[in-house]
């Protein structure tokens, strides 16, 4: 098992450093989703204990971050996408994220636990252990599967909001979860195809680099086939109104478009020339793969968006069903 080795940063950290530790763009998607899932969820919680539930599956989330960054320094500073993070760029010693790490960690459930309840307390401890111990120390090493299997951590907030308002995990917030989950594959899939260089050159077996780009294109395409019904299915539950329904099938239609479309091109097939930093900047070859990645992360946003204001709103779930 590989562990990150670091220099002593030259000069001391900054705060903005430690933020940057906490991975805050992930943390805003986690708490977006989590906070659906605590306003979908059919019980009203008091708005002091629902703003701690979101604090600590924030806190959660910075300390998975953290974790991960911990650990992962040595294949970060071999990527051009992720050389420049704290601990790899030496802002930052490896011992004090990890420590950082560990501290939220505690503090995130502990509180979860003692002010809301156990059940939310032990998902959210579960997602932790997930995404730094099973995902960071181990599948992201060693099997092309890691994106598929690891994306259970980044799919449970939404279920650790719902049990954080009502004490339990129904069918519907297992939904919410199902949706993240089969969106993560296509999701990461289209990133790596266009960066399967700095994956093969820091030794993660993403699926581009195991399997090929022609295999990772019809993988996306399979798992966007799956996706869209499980997107739509909110409207069969009692959970999603008639916006959803129209947010969920119509952009579903458009995942598919582009899904299809980056399946007949030839994305990932060529390595790319020129020394690209953002996650957006392709060259020609790899638009359709840039294209899909860029809508999946609207895609998933307007699902949540729209759960959430219609609950918020009162809007009845469509009855398909009576």
């Amino acid at each position: 098992m590989a562990m990150a080795t670091t220099e002593t940063p030259r000069d001391a950290a900054r705060w903005q450093d430690f933020l940057q530790l906490l991975k805050p763009r992930v943390m805003s998607l986690v708490v977006f989703t989590a906070l659906t899932g605590l306003v979908c969820a059919p019980v009203a919680i008091h708005p002091i204990l629902g703003a701690v539930a979101i604090l600590c599956i924030a806190v959660g989330a910075g300390a998975s971050g953290a974790l991960n960054m911990w650990y992962d320094a040595d294949i970060d500073a071999k990527m051009r996408r992720t050389r420049s993070r704290p601990v790899p760029a030496g802002k930052v010693q490896g011992s004090d994220a990890l420590a950082l790490g560990v501290v939220l960690s505690l503090f995130s459930v502990m509180l979860m636990g003692m002010a809301l309840n156990w059940l939310a307390a032990g998902l959210l401890a579960f997602t932790i252990v997930f995404y730094a111990v099973v995902y960071t120390m181990w599948l992201k090493r060693w099997t092309a599967q890691n994106i598929v299997i690891g994306g259970l951590a980044g799919a449970l907030p939404p279920v650790i909001g719902w049990a954080a308002a009502s004490g339990d995990a129904p069918l519907n917030a297992w939904l919410l979860c199902a949706i993240i989950f089969m969106w993560t594959p296509p999701h990461f899939w289209a990133l790596s195809l266009y960066t399967s260089e700095d994956y093969a050159k820091a030794g993660v077996p993403m699926m581009p680099v195991v399997k090929g780009a022609s295999s990772t294109r019809a993988q996306i395409l399979a798992y966007s086939l799956l996706l869209v019904p499980v997107c739509i299915a909110p409207s069969f539950t009692g959970l999603g109104g008639p916006a959803y329904l129209g947010v969920s099938a119509l952009g579903g239609l458009v995942f598919l478009l582009l899904a299809w479309r980056l399946f007949r091109s030839r994305a990932g097939d060529a390595a790319d020339p020129r020394r690209n930093d953002g996650l957006y900047d392709v060259r020609a070859g790899a638009r359709d793969a840039r294209n899909l990645f860029a809508f999946s992360i609207l895609y998933l946003a307007l699902l949540f968006a729209t759960l959430l204001a219609e609950h918020l709103m009162g809007v009845a779930p469509l009855e398909l069903f009576a």
